[in-house]
């Protein structure tokens, strides 16, 4: 639930194969997300040249290529108000034509009708731009929409659109009219707008900028289009870190830490386009441990993704995934607080409606969710643990729906779904017994380490950075003898010690002074 004296944290850890980013609420885990760094993945918001493959008359609908491994799907009702004139522009778009008359000089004609056919306007082989509405799951490629939308802060600018609509959150009709003048004003022929909620009181200056941008985005993706006439990305969304500002940014925002200055740069330069006033909340992070330990982010994601999830006083929740559904059971431990059942069963459900509202936005599990609440007997206490659970839902942005407790105790929850589950693996293989369950003796420990390092030094390394579990830190720079002390006088090295908290037990590696992995 939002209340005005929540601290809200976004710390990004920008790793060397991915960007890992965390929402914290009162330094609570509430949001985790992952983007890879390397390579593209098909993602909610990018936007592509497709090719179609096949037509289904009988689903009214097309598969197109769009260079996954598995077909995107886009229903007619998708294809958008003004599919003609996108399909006119991607048709005559060619490197000798100046594509600005072009775009400006085709005639947005009259809207598809609902009930038309996809066969009458998409042949296989036929190129299309589309946009991904829903993320692969499963065996199921993308979900595509050929009505190409492109998200600000402010503005969503709709190319082929002739309209300026005005989110129906601000209720001032004086500023209403003004931004829809404003915008209406600057938009350039053959360009339409929705202005978003956050838009409301913005200066002319951040909508134009913003504005600027977006039309730039879409014309960035012209000679592309025209040059190559290949399937392919076009542009995407911005990353994830600014999708998550764009999203999420308010008044509420307290502090943005990066740990790496190029997404620490980028980040303030999005915020100064979109929200000036708010640059100074993003922070570079340059403390010596790992950004996520700092913040207590990785103790957070070990003990929240779990198959079994602990709460208060011994209670716990069970979270099964399924490809149809999501399971969640509700049980109460050891806990006691009171002599009468039924008041303690409440209290340990309501806890557990809160546990359950932060998983689904942490996991990001869409589809059907099935809660199975501990049984009450009272009608009352159903009615209110309903409520409180719609409350506790009204903070999340996917879209959601939250059904009442039925006579079995099972409260039913529909939430969007449009890319696959997080899930994280938090149970480890043993990295020395590799799961057979033997291991060298651990007193050994000390002399493997030592082995590593004579090697290194031998082969004319002379500086190393040692990241090891806390464990074994602990362990090897005990006493005023420690092993690293005697390590360093009899290699005559400099050795600094790192303790890492998401390694295992006895794990441990070695880095040069340019922080490269020793192997």
């Amino acid at each position: 639930m939002e209340s005005e004296n929540q601290e809200k944290d976004l710390v990004v850890d920008v790793g060397s194969s991915e960007v890992r980013l965390a929402l914290l609420e009162n330094h609570r885990l509430i949001e985790y997300n992952r983007e890879s760094s390397q390579g593209h993945s098909f993602s909610v918001g990018d936007v592509y040249l497709g090719k179609v493959k096949k037509i289904l008359p009988a689903l009214n609908a097309a598969f197109v290529d769009i260079g996954d491994s598995k077909e995107a799907f886009v229903h007619y009702l998708d294809l958008g108000l003004h599919f003609d004139a996108f399909d006119k522009f991607v048709r005559d778009a060619n490197p000798n034509r100046n594509l600005q008359e072009l775009f400006s000089g085709i005639k947005i004609g009259e809207p598809l009708s609902k009930d038309g056919r996809v066969e009458d306007y998409l042949k296989p082989g036929q190129l299309i731009i589309g946009q991904i509405v829903k993320e692969p799951i499963s065996t199921k490629g993308s979900r595509l929409t050929a009505e190409i939308s492109l998200a600000g802060r402010n503005i969503v600018l709709l190319p082929f659109a002739e309209k300026v609509s005005v989110s129906q959150k601000i209720t001032s009709k004086e500023e209403k009219r003004r931004l829809e003048t404003l915008v209406g004003n600057i938009l350039p022929h053959n360009y339409g707008a929705i202005i978003r909620t956050a838009a409301e009181g913005s200066s002319a200056a951040v909508l134009v900028a913003e504005l600027r941008s977006l039309i730039e985005k879409w014309e960035s993706a012209w000679k592309k289009i025209s040059r190559n006439k290949n399937i392919g990305l076009l542009f995407t969304e911005y990353s994830k870190t600014t999708t998550i500002l764009r999203d999420l940014l308010n008044d509420s925002f307290s502090n943005i830490y990066v740990n790496d200055p190029k997404i620490y740069e980028e980040t303030r330069r999005y915020i100064s386009l979109i929200s000036p006033e708010q640059e100074k909340i993003v922070r570079l992070y340059e403390g010596k441990e790992p950004i996520f330990d700092h913040f207590e982010v990785t103790r957070q994601i070990k003990s929240s993704f779990g198959k079994v999830v602990p709460m208060k006083q011994g209670a716990y929740l069970v979270i099964e995934t399924t490809e149809a559904l999501n399971v969640i059971d509700v049980n109460s431990g050891i806990r006691a607080k009171s002599n009468d059942q039924e008041e303690n069963t409440f209290e340990v459900n309501k806890l557990a409606a809160e546990e359950i509202a932060r998983q689904l936005r942490l996991r990001d599990m869409g589809g059907i969710v099935i809660v199975d609440f501990i049984d009450m007997d009272s009608g009352e206490h159903r009615n209110e643990l309903y409520k409180y659970m719609v409350e506790l839902m009204s903070s999340d942005r996917a879209k959601h729906n939250v059904l009442p407790l039925t006579k079995f105790g099972l409260m039913q929850i529909t939430r969007q779904r449009i890319r696959p589950v997080t899930e994280i693996n938090t149970t480890e293989k043993c990295p020395l017994c590799h799961g057979t369950g033997k291991i060298a003796s651990t007193v050994v420990i000390d002399e493997q380490i030592e082995r590593k390092l004579a090697d290194l030094v031998e082969h004319g390394h002379k500086q190393f950075t040692l990241k090891i579990s806390p464990i074994l830190g602990a362990y090897i720079t005990r006493g005023w003898s420690s092993f690293a002390g005697r390590w360093k006088r009899k290699y005559r090295c400099k050795l600094k010690i790192v303790e890492v908290t998401d390694y295992s037990i006895l794990q441990y590696d070695f880095y040069d002074e340019n922080g490269k992995a020793l192997d």
